[in-house]
């Protein structure tokens, strides 16, 4: 966050100092108009959003994975599941065949 702060103070230190245009703003410093009045209206800019991610291909099989991960707290090292292996399991479901879903599971 620390270069978008930079920018902002530039951007307030030329609109007061220079007293430019918002159009004027934006060109020197290469950024969008709604930018630039974000700068001016603000000292600090709002925080970066992070997208909520869905798996929803997913939803279905969770109960399965999660349970075949538990199974394998106790399983020894070699007979754990992996990833290809999750989907063989679960691609013998008739309604899970040419899925590719088994690698957005985070086991939570």
């Amino acid at each position: 966050m620390g270069l978008r702060m930079e920018l902002f103070a530039r951007i307030r230190r030329d609109a007061r100092v220079e007293e430019l245009s918002i159009r004027e703003l934006a060109r020197r410093h290469g950024v969008a108009r709604a930018t630039v009045r974000q700068a001016l209206a603000q000292a600090e800019p709002p925080a970066r959003k992070t997208p909520v991610r869905v798996a929803p291909k997913l939803d279905p099989f969770k109960a399965a994975i999660d349970g075949m991960l538990v199974e394998d707290l106790t399983a020894p090292r070699k007979q754990r599941h992996t990833a290809r292996r999750v989907l063989a399991r679960l691609a013998e479901e008739p309604r899970a065949e040419g899925e590719s879903f088994h690698r957005d599971h985070d086991a939570s």
